[in-house]
């Protein structure tokens, strides 16, 4: 990963992840817990793709296992945000831009389901029993809700900074590449016979140009060159 995509990711998964537990966490709503960190994630693997998606996925899913009131065993969520943050970076378009917000929105809502699933699986892997206490459709419902209500607000900004930090090496080789071809022929033409070599030579035969002996007209030279003409000109109508 480049530095500035670090730089990025870093500040907006800190920032959100402070967000999500001083503010979202309190606010006593029914059921899941809107997942900023999650959207966030998810943005950044829309734009990045699915190897930077996973990498910044696993570090956000770290800290926030790391983070308080975290009471799960650490690695958990890291597993589950390293995994959608691959999957997400998957749709990411060739030209690396989405024609419209249905992609997105869509990855959001797989994502909310997703990540509720993988955090619950995960969890009656290791002995957490808490998803089934609770209610795991309720979970699953509110979650999506949550996340996508929440998506319009946050995903469009996201990505629109981590497009704003991007440079494109590929266009920057090209137009580089263009510029050097430019400016060869630039020398092609100071040195061709058109060039200045050309008029040197030009202005020290006087004006004239040496002629051979082949090249006077009606020499051996052309009236080879015109009975060959006439051969394959004989053959093509053949």
């Amino acid at each position: 990963m480049h530095l500035n995509r670090i730089l990025l990711s870093t500040a907006l998964v800190v920032t959100a992840l402070v967000v999500q537990v001083s503010v979202l966490a309190r606010l006593q709503l029914p059921g899941a817990v809107p997942d900023l960190l999650l959207l966030t994630v998810l943005a950044l693997a829309l734009v990045y793709g699915h190897t930077a998606g996973a990498l910044i996925g696993f570090g956000a899913g770290l800290l926030a296992d790391l983070a308080p009131p975290a009471d799960h065993a650490v690695g958990r969520y890291a597993l589950v945000l390293c995994v959608i943050g691959y999957a997400a970076g998957l749709t990411r378009p060739e030209t690396g831009r989405h024609r419209s917000a249905t992609v997105p929105m869509l990855v959001v809502a797989g994502a909310a389901l997703s990540s509720t699933l993988l955090y619950a699986g995960v969890g009656a892997l290791v002995g957490d029993t808490a998803a089934r206490h609770v209610g795991l459709g309720g979970l699953l419902t509110t979650a999506t809700v949550y996340d996508l209500l929440l998506a319009p607000f946050t995903v469009p900004v996201i990505m629109a900074l981590a497009r704003r930090g991007e440079h494109d090496p590929l266009a920057e080789a090209a137009g580089s590449a263009s510029e050097s071809a430019g400016g060869l022929g630039g020398y092609g033409g100071t040195l061709g016979s058109g060039g200045l070599l050309g008029r040197t030579r030009a202005s020290r035969l006087g004006g004239r140009r040496p002629r051979t002996a082949g090249a006077r007209r009606g020499g051996p030279l052309v009236r080879a060159q015109r009975s060959r003409a006439e051969r394959i000109k004989g053959v093509k109508r053949l």
